[in-house]
């Protein structure tokens, strides 16, 4: 178990979206954290205190989260002499990053001398099976975006906790580091082999009672050169009975990939759906998640109306405006 409460590390993030693990966790389990750490020309701020490791170990602080997700995951140099001075002052560390903190001999050893556990959520911890594709009790909706880091998991985080509130039946399913994170389990699709994704899903998402949701946490998109095998692996092995657009309207390109273009909803709508009926001929698009952090209250509320209106989809914003109406929407599956 990774003992809370947490510091958050921001490093040197160059933007708000680089810092979206240490959001997540904030916006999610703000109880667990006690404030932030940033170095200088840090970009992002998650709202928390700003904090020195001596003044968050003084607030109880027991775990230094890693809360940035940079383009490849790994821990850079400019990190290195906070982490293991933390280290030294009895936190333990967590981390989503592909670069694992067990693979790095300076943070061994300090963890081995002064007693800190070095967590990595991004590794799996079963040997998982290849997908068979057989159907499943139980009911799955899983969100699908225009592009990464849209919105996906807030998305079925917001519709798990509103589904508690009314009694109902649901699970988060976790399958990236902040879901882990934030959930306590799950599976770090991306750090799956690929022959192995698909499976790793049926493992996560098994039979359950005909009226038990799982809301599996999205990841990367079809249109996303980068990170398209993590969504497919998705749509197959978790088998959706129903799909989530989500979509962030300020982007004018891809994240990373300037030359390519969002899709607009209506592409994703028929390329998902298509997709997932090959897995499950039942599926359908319930609802539409727009992420509307960038905009302000008018604007972001003309906008799900305009949306609605042009796809038929109930449509909202489920952080800002909350996540009824894609539950109501899931009622009738």
């Amino acid at each position: 178990m990774i003992k809370t409460p947490y510091l958050l590390f921001l490093g040197d993030a160059p933007d708000q979206l680089a810092a979206k693990v240490a959001q997540g966790i904030k916006d999610w389990r703000p109880e667990n954290v006690v404030g932030q750490l940033r170095l200088e020309g840090c970009q992002a701020d998650v709202g928390m205190a700003d904090m020195t490791l001596e003044e968050a170990r003084q607030a109880d602080a027991k775990t230094l989260v890693i809360g940035v997700a940079n383009r490849g995951g790994v821990i850079s140099h400019r990190w290195k002499d906070v982490l293991i001075h933390a280290l030294e002052m009895g936190y333990d560390l967590a981390s989503g990053l592909h670069n694992l903190l067990r693979d790095d001999a300076d943070l061994v050893k300090a963890a081995q001398e002064h007693g800190g556990a070095l967590h990595d959520v991004r590794v799996p911890d079963d040997d998982y099976p290849i997908a068979k594709g057989r159907p499943r009790a139980g009911k799955r909706c899983l969100a699908v975006g225009t592009d990464c880091s849209v919105g996906k998991m807030y998305t079925g985080l917001a519709m798990d906790a509103e589904m508690r509130r009314r009694g109902h039946r649901s699970t988060f399913r976790p399958t990236g580091q902040t879901g882990i994170l934030i959930a306590g389990d799950g599976v770090p699709l991306d750090a799956v082999v690929a022959d192995f994704m698909a499976g790793a899903i049926e493992v996560l998402t098994p039979d359950n009672d005909a009226d038990h949701w799982d809301h599996i946490e999205g990841q990367g998109s079809l249109f996303h050169i980068s990170y398209s095998g993590v969504t497919m692996a998705l749509i197959h092995g978790g088998q959706p009975d129903a799909l989530i657009l989500s979509h962030e309207p300020t982007r004018k390109h891809l994240r990373g990939l300037s030359g390519y273009p969002v899709p607009p909803l209506e592409t994703l709508r028929d390329l998902a759906l298509s997709l997932a009926r090959i897995a499950n001929p039942s599926c359908v698009v319930a609802g539409i998640s727009i992420n509307t952090q960038h905009l302000g209250a008018s604007a972001a509320d003309a906008l799900c109306r305009e949306t609605e209106h042009r796809l038929g989809l109930p449509t909202v914003d489920p952080y800002r405006h909350g996540a009824g109406r894609l539950v109501d929407a899931l009622a009738t599956l």
